[in-house]
């Protein structure tokens, strides 16, 4: 979130960036999670301890129930070591009498020092039927990814629904006087390095393919816009234009960025390709434009503009608003920014400044209702899950930042953070197909 000066926005990056970096980590420390809230009614389900799993590094079943006791939909009914058998038919009257609307199961079989084939089934108990399962291969540093591969199937076949666990998170951590952005499970455990740098890292944005990072860094002693291919570390300077260049967005199919540069002056909105070629200018307006966001379907940019006298959200063509000007979004309160839209395009978060806090909305663009997600005072960077369904942020807790996710319906919430560290910037990524 940028900040603002009374009646009128600043959006000089070093102000921002010398707010907001008391933080630091270690490079082994990992996200702890506290779940701070749940869904109004939990789908009882059994998740039983993998048989012979005491073979792998880490634990298949923890990170399965984890996962599920996250999404704010499940209640796990077995929470200890027993096991039960991943071959035949289970006896569904007794998982009725204790409680259980479906049951999950598994087994480990090592096939080689460092490979193992994992199998899962699953069961709808309720309805005394199988629901199939997974038989994966993995190496002993993949195994987290097949847990939540797991817990995805258990959300897509109960629900109907794809689920998160298999996406990325990206944020950014300062570390005395160094910065790292990194690349996490979206639980936040297993983080990886993208970049270390000496110099301010903020705004990262995924590419829809999952493959690319965008974010503005100062190793330049000034803010310039890479795009960075997490594959191979291989990254061009997108935008380094005179004076600040900011916020990158992409487009839904990856071709294009919109972006915020101050190069005429004024910061507006522009457009540019993704290998840095073809920019053009968005808005021409004497105000201040920034934070772009590409609608779901790619026709539409909104962003924060105080041409009305305090900031607001706008929306224009992705053409440009010379195409057919630019309409106000937001209304219900006086100080709005930090647009963010939901996958399916039906919801747009933002935060708000209301009586002095900083705090996480959302809106529903067909009704134009909106809600206040969360309590805080210094909500910061919201971004949608992949399915819509959660809004991370930024927020303080005891004095420091931590990561957070909301259920849309702000019923389920939890605190992911790092002991004795402050992360920020946050960004959930796309899924990978």
């Amino acid at each position: 979130m940028l900040l603002f000066a009374k009646k009128f926005f600043s959006i000089s990056i070093t102000a921002l960036i010398f707010c907001c970096c008391g933080f630091t980590t270690s490079a082994s420390a990992q996200m702890n999670i506290e779940i701070t809230g749940v869904g109004q009614s939990l789908y009882p389900i059994a998740v039983m301890r993998f048989k012979d799993e005491n073979k792998l590094p880490v634990s298949i079943t923890e990170i399965v129930r984890q996962d599920l006791a996250r999404s704010g939909y499940f209640k796990n009914t077995e929470n200890g070591n027993a096991t039960e058998s991943d071959e035949g038919t289970p006896n569904y009257k007794s998982w009725v009498a204790r409680g259980a609307d479906a049951l999950a199961v598994g087994s480990v079989v090592q096939s080689s020092p460092t490979q193992f084939e994992i199998h899962y089934k699953l069961f709808d108990i309720r309805k005394s039927q199988s629901l199939g399962g997974l038989n994966l291969n993995s190496s002993a540093d993949n195994l987290r990814a097949v847990a939540h591969k797991i817990a995805d199937d258990i959300i897509y076949k109960l629900l109907g629904e794809r689920g998160v666990f298999s996406t990325r998170l990206s944020y950014v951590i300062k570390e005395g006087k160094r910065y790292r952005l990194v690349i996490s499970d979206a639980d936040g455990q297993n983080i990886r390095n993208a970049l270390n740098s000496g110099e301010p890292i903020i705004s990262p944005s995924w590419s829809p393919d999952g493959k690319k990072v965008a974010y503005v860094s100062f190793e330049d002693r000034k803010p310039v816009i890479y795009v960075h291919e997490l594959a191979t570390g291989r990254r061009i300077a997108l935008s380094n234009q005179k004076g600040n260049n900011s916020a990158p967005a992409w487009s839904p199919d990856g071709k294009k960025l919109a972006v915020s540069l101050s190069r005429d002056g004024n910061t507006q909105i522009y457009s540019i390709n993704a290998d840095g070629t073809g920019l053009r200018r968005l808005t021409r307006g004497s105000t201040i434009d920034t934070e772009p966001q590409f609608s779901a379907d790619g026709q539409s940019i909104y962003f924060t503009s105080d041409r009305g006298g305090n900031p607001q959200i706008y929306r224009m063509s992705a053409d440009g608003e010379q195409a057919e000007g630019a309409k106000r979004v937001t209304y219900k309160q006086g100080f709005v920014t930090s647009p963010r839209i939901s996958p399916d395009g039906k919801y747009l978060a933002y935060i708000a400044n209301v009586g002095g806090a900083f705090r996480l909305y959302i809106l529903n663009l067909a009704t134009g209702d909106s809600q206040a997600l969360t309590d805080g005072s210094s909500d910061e960077s919201p971004s949608f899950a992949a399915n819509g369904r959660y809004v991370l942020y930024s927020t303080k807790v005891g004095g420091k930042r931590v990561l957070a996710a909301v259920s849309v319906d702000g019923n389920s919430k939890q605190v992911l953070s790092i002991p004795g560290s402050d992360v920020r910037q946050p960004s959930w990524g796309p899924f990978m197909d």
